[in-house]
């Protein structure tokens, strides 16, 4: 390994380091009382050494919600092609479970983000990597339900628009059950609604259940 490799390499080990030390803080204090001098203390770093890898908190913040998106991406990707539509519906389903499995914290990150302020305090860059990323996963999501439409499992409706929708009511469950829970921590409806969610999304899907009702 050359020296610029090397230097690659502990850039990024440094870069991982600062987002460990991030989401510990913004879980701890939350987005909003957290400073980069905490982040800074978490990381074991001179907060001059964070600033030289993310200009704010905001960035940093951007960060989490960037890699969740990388793996949504990488597991609808992954979802096989030869499944009949009602098959490949399900996986996608587990799919966004297993999405919310993989880290709870930043994926409710992810949604607040995407519905605040902090984006337009973020480098060009970054939005639009983020951008990219957000249009890229509900385009594979979008891909599912043409497939369904054309096989004629599906009905006949906009991809983009019954992926916006599938979106929404993954994420508005999942916001509203955790204002839920920051009231009374000891109950977790979010799997047992989420079902539910999904499988009244997927009854309005099917095109026979529409022929049945006329």
């Amino acid at each position: 390994m050359g020296i610029r490799e090397r230097k690659e390499r502990e850039k990024d080990r440094r870069r991982q380091q600062i987002i460990v030390a991030a989401k510990r803080i913004f879980t701890a204090k939350g987005f909003q009382k957290t400073t980069m001098e905490d982040i800074a203390r978490e990381a074991e770093l001179s907060p001059g050494t964070i600033y030289l890898y993310f200009k704010n908190k905001e960035e940093l913040y951007a960060s989490l919600t960037l890699r969740i998106l990388q793996y949504i991406l990488m597991r609808v990707e992954h979802i096989e092609d030869d499944l009949d539509p009602e098959a490949r519906l399900k996986s996608l389903m587990e799919a966004m479970f297993d999405v919310y499995a993989f880290d709870p914290l930043v994926v409710i990150n992810m949604f607040h983000l995407q519905s605040s302020e902090i984006l337009k305090n973020l480098s060009p860059e970054l939005r639009e990597e983020i951008e990219t990323m957000s249009r890229k996963a509900l385009s594979e999501i979008a891909a599912i339900f043409s497939s369904g439409i054309a096989e004629g499992v599906f009905v006949n409706r906009n991809p983009m628009a019954l992926a916006d929708i599938f979106w929404s009511t993954f994420s508005g469950v999942i916001l509203w059950e955790e204002s839920k829970r920051l009231i009374d921590n000891t109950k977790d409806f979010l799997r047992p609604t989420l079902e539910t969610a999904f499988e009244l999304f997927a009854r309005g899907l099917m095109r026979r259940s529409q022929d049945n009702a006329s």
